[in-house]
């Protein structure tokens, strides 16, 4: 028996409601969106939320915020970048918070070398110049510490208020998910970073 004659005579027909041109159009268009949509927010840009006051008062809770991933992926990270990371495993212990996702200030690159004394911060001798709206006064001290290549040193904006670097260390690069780099809420707040 031969496969030609194995096969039916004819293919099945197509349902009534795919034989509407504009209505499989329009679910292929659905199909398109959907797929990009997943696409860019898991490779381009996502969405935050801004759950506590450790970044205040740059980020005010309630907040939210755009991320670029690809920035991170194709560029650098350079002091007095915001940005979005896993959260390290010693958080929880440290600050009692088991959010997944934190968001805090860049201080120190790999191999730089940071410490404080009083409110003002040191990196690699040169006083740290904040060009950002912050609050002080610093609060916990940073010991004289070396950051370890591949890793950064993050504190929150509000620095009294704000379980950083200096409770559970370094930022592996890793981790880092993107940078903030627009609030769109509330309107009244909007702004680049």
């Amino acid at each position: 028996m031969s496969d030609a004659a194995a096969a039916p005579e004819h293919a099945p027909a197509a349902p009534a409601w795919w034989k509407s041109r504009g209505l499989r159009n329009w679910l292929v268009a659905l199909v398109v969106a959907l797929v990009a949509s997943i696409l860019v927010r898991t490779y381009c840009f996502e969405s935050y939320f801004i759950p506590s006051g450790s970044m205040e008062p740059t980020l005010q809770i309630g907040d939210r915020v755009m991320v670029d991933k690809l920035s991170v992926d194709f560029g650098t990270i350079n002091i007095g970048d915001v940005i979005v990371f896993k959260s390290p495993g010693a958080v929880a212990a440290a600050c009692g918070d088991t959010v997944a996702d934190l968001v805090k200030r860049v201080v120190a690159l790999p191999g730089d070398t940071i410490a404080s004394v009083g409110n003002r911060i040191y990196v690699n001798d040169h006083l740290l110049k904040e060009n950002w709206s912050h609050n002080e006064p610093l609060g916990r001290p940073i010991p004289t510490t070396v950051v370890p290549k591949g890793d950064y040193y993050v504190l929150g904006d509000n620095h009294p208020n704000s379980c950083d670097s200096r409770y559970w260390g370094f930022v592996p690069r890793s981790s880092i998910i993107g940078k903030v780099f627009l609030r769109y809420w509330p309107l009244t707040r909007l702004g680049w970073f």
